[in-house]
């Protein structure tokens, strides 16, 4: 079977070293099988072996293959629509329970990089950037929402304030989230595999499940092999295929692009953003940027709705980060790549089980650094019989795109069209 590798980019360049995994090639047998090594699949089978659960992970590729390995490496709270949404579609009581695990996700993180030593270049502090009067505005409430659920670590800043953080001239203040950061997002997947291979995980790269044989006792088929397993977890996200048909319908991959610099060294690295802080901007089709660990900027954003590959990703990137900054037309990019992420509808993730014993999470619209690392927790909690956080995602409801998957992509590059306008225009 032909090997897969990493798709070029400044994290394949830059990854810490690790051991080459097989291909499954034989029958086994294991309490769950986790389809997808990425950060829902990992950090789903990470709880489940912490609670004693026999855990083997399929993944098509390698290890952090799709969107955990090529994000923006940004560490985000809450989800891609907020809970003030969610409270408007589904009522107080379940707004309350996904409110209070809004913040959840990057503790699990943090908590996670403490306990394995791994070495990710974390870094603490997110900025959400405002470049409009009614951005600041929406700032200011989310600030009241976020603090209703016990998030305290959270400073508005006013123009000046935001300038001593970001020498960005676009930006009228923003939003400091401590809480928020950035991390290397490949050397974090990694990481976590080897911890889940430390407490006697298996994880087979380049086996792709090609069948799911449903009942009992279900079985993941892959080329050469297959799994048994009391429970399966479906973690493929925005690289699933049409593994699932029923996932297929209420989900759209998308791309985004991201472009690294070269090194900027110490002194104007430090001019940019001198406290180390990631930032996003408040746009519907937002911006986002942070330092990496060896001074170079990796700057990201743009949506291609259906997931095709621009042809010139730094042709796209490079005109928003110049606007951001133009104090870098002389720097040389080194690395431009794109990824996939999967986005629903209602911007929501989609969680559930399909008969008594395939779960599946999928959907983070964007939001994914943090959400996955939550679902992996619920996800394992509902398999150990403690489903009350998962029921308060599965009840969350799900809709297929207008028209089926022929209509999606036009249908969603419209939507982008129109909230590209608003973001211009400021109404």
């Amino acid at each position: 079977m032909a090997n897969t590798p990493y798709p070029e980019s400044y994290y394949a360049a830059s990854a810490n070293a690790v051991p080459p995994r097989p291909a499954l090639q034989d029958d086994v047998e294991t309490d769950v099988c986790v389809i997808g090594a990425g950060y829902t699949g990992l950090s789903s089978a990470l709880f489940l072996l912490e609670n004693g659960f026999r855990v083997t992970v399929l993944e098509a590729a390698k290890v952090g293959f799709g969107a955990s390995g090529r994000n923006g490496g940004q560490i985000v709270n809450s989800y891609s629509r907020d809970i003030d949404v969610i409270e408007r579609s589904v009522g107080p009581k379940q707004a309350q329970l996904l409110g209070q695990m809004a913040f959840e996700g990057g503790r699990i993180i943090r908590e996670r990089v403490a306990k394995y030593n791994i070495q990710c270049d974390l870094k603490d502090g997110g900025v959400f950037a405002a470049i409009t009067a009614k951005q600041m505005d929406h700032l200011e409430s989310q600030k009241r929402l976020w603090e209703r659920f016990g998030h305290t670590q959270l400073e508005l800043m006013d123009q000046r304030r935001i300038r001593e953080v970001v020498a960005c001239d676009q930006y009228i203040g923003g939003m400091l989230d401590m809480s928020g950061g950035h991390i290397h997002p490949l050397n974090l997947v990694l990481g976590e595999a080897a911890a889940v291979e430390s407490l006697g995980g298996t994880i087979y790269e380049q086996s792709p499940a090609v069948r799911i044989e449903r009942g009992t006792n279900p079985v993941v088929h892959t080329p050469q092999g297959k799994v048994r397993a009391k429970f399966i977890i479906v973690a493929g996200n925005a690289y699933l295929g049409n593994l699932v048909p029923e996932l297929a319908a209420k989900s759209m991959p998308c791309g985004t692009q991201v472009i690294t610099t070269e090194p900027l060294g110490e002194a104007l690295a430090k001019s940019l953003l001198p406290q180390d802080y990631c930032v996003e901007d408040c746009n519907y089709l937002l911006d986002y940027y942070r330092l990496t660990g060896d001074k170079r900027l990796v700057f990201g954003g743009g949506v291609v709705y259906g997931a095709r590959d621009p042809a010139n990703i730094e042709a796209i990137i490079r005109p928003k980060m110049l606007k951001a900054f133009p104090q870098l037309k002389d720097v040389k990019i080194d690395y431009a790549w794109t990824g996939n992420f999967l986005l629903t509808l209602s911007r929501l993730p989609q969680v559930g089980r399909l008969g008594d014993n395939i779960y599946y999470s999928q959907g983070c619209s964007g939001h994914g650094v943090t959400y996955t690392h939550l679902a992996g927790k619920v996800l394992a909690e509902a398999l150990r019989g403690q489903a009350e956080r998962f029921d308060a995602f599965a009840d969350l409801p799900h809709y297929p795109f207008p028209g089926g998957q022929l209509l999606r992509t036009p249908f969603a590059a419209l939507g982008a069209w129109y909230y590209g306008l608003r973001d211009k225009f400021g109404f």
